[in-house]
């Protein structure tokens, strides 16, 4: 049994995560700042979910209060910690930009100190696919260099992943960065596309179609992403001794650092996506074609080949499942 800090534990990702550990008898403490970047009643309904398992504790604090989160730890002693608290949103970042330095680098460095001042053995966090940027190459592969971010929110995730690298090398702190591809499931995040869809077609309104409908998504079912992280905590990396400065590979170092993609190897054209909507809905959809956004990709691919060699675990989740649970949680959900 593991002490487990797990931070937004209110989002999408952090209560699918907190309800597994909690599960399977490790001791949980989830954090959130319950702001209102969306819904604050959707992130309540997914506490009180939480709060009726034994294993699970949880403290309202804000990442980005130092000294709260300094005391948090000092009493607390995690075994291991998961960051998946953030400011997130591609879009978001071109209206509210100071809200990602907040949370996604000041939250992240209090909770770097944290793992140094009071021993963490294994610190888990998450990073996108967006890091990805102005990438062409696909499958992306965590071997590839990601200099080229093309929205802040990439860009504090690209930051996050040096912070931890940083700190892996001068304190010794074994870290493993994330970088997952879009997540969707049951109880998902109502700025997302799957959850905008299916409001606007059960309300009969058009959706919002970017770039033509010419996208293709790596969509990563919930389950496939829990599981993969459980399994990512248990596995504590090390240095690597075969690596080269000369060749520096960035997905592994000289310190106890390690990066992964999590995402379903198997990218989906958005209109077969809507297609397997509209399906599982029994209703069409209205599209309103629109040109890509700005700090958008056209296509994600996830090169899973490290997770799979290294963890013994690939998702697989078929699209038509997947949605097919998100509609019945979401027709169960709103009635």
């Amino acid at each position: 049994m593991s002490r487990i800090l797990v931070t937004g534990a209110a989002g999408f990702i952090g209560f699918h995560l907190c309800k597994a550990l909690a599960g399977r008898g490790d001791e949980v403490i989830g954090i959130d700042n319950l702001n209102d970047y969306y819904d604050v009643g959707l992130k309540l309904n997914r506490l009180k979910q939480l709060e009726g398992l034994k294993n699970f504790r949880f403290v309202k604090i804000d990442l980005a209060e130092r000294e709260g989160m300094t005391l948090l730890f000092s009493r607390e002693q995690f075994d291991s910690v998961v960051n998946l608290a953030a400011q997130a949103g591609v879009r978001y970042s071109l209206i509210n930009p100071y809200a990602y330095i907040e949370t996604n680098i000041v939250g992240f460095l209090n909770v770097l100190e944290g793992c140094r001042q009071n021993d963490v053995k294994h610190l888990v966090f998450a990073s996108s696919s967006s890091v990805y940027g102005a990438n062409t190459k696909m499958p992306f592969s965590v071997h590839h260099n990601v200099d080229h971010p093309v929205s802040l929110y990439a860009a504090t995730k690209k930051s996050n992943e040096l912070m931890a690298h940083t700190y892996s090398s001068l304190y010794k702190i074994p870290c493993t960065g994330l970088r997952f591809f879009t997540v969707y499931g049951p109880w998902g995040r109502p700025d997302m596309a799957l959850f905008l869809f299916t409001k606007a077609i059960e309300e009969g309104r058009p959706i919002d179609v970017f770039n033509y409908g010419k996208m293709r998504r790596d969509f990563t079912y919930i389950d496939d992403i829990i599981k993969g992280v459980v399994k990512i905590i248990d596995k504590i990396p090390g240095p690597n001794p075969d690596w080269n400065g000369d060749a520096p590979n960035p997905s592994t170092s000289f310190a106890p650092y390690k990066l992964y993609n999590i995402g379903n190897n198997n990218p989906v054209e958005l209109e077969q996506f809507i297609a397997v909507l509209e399906d599982c809905l029994g209703k069409k959809a209205e599209r309103n074609l629109l040109p890509i956004q700005p700090g958008d990709v056209p296509a994600t691919y996830a090169d899973v080949d490290d997770l799979v060699r290294e963890v013994g675990f690939k998702p697989a989740t078929p699209i038509d499942d997947g949605i097919r649970n998100f509609v019945a949680w979401y027709k169960g959900y709103y009635r």
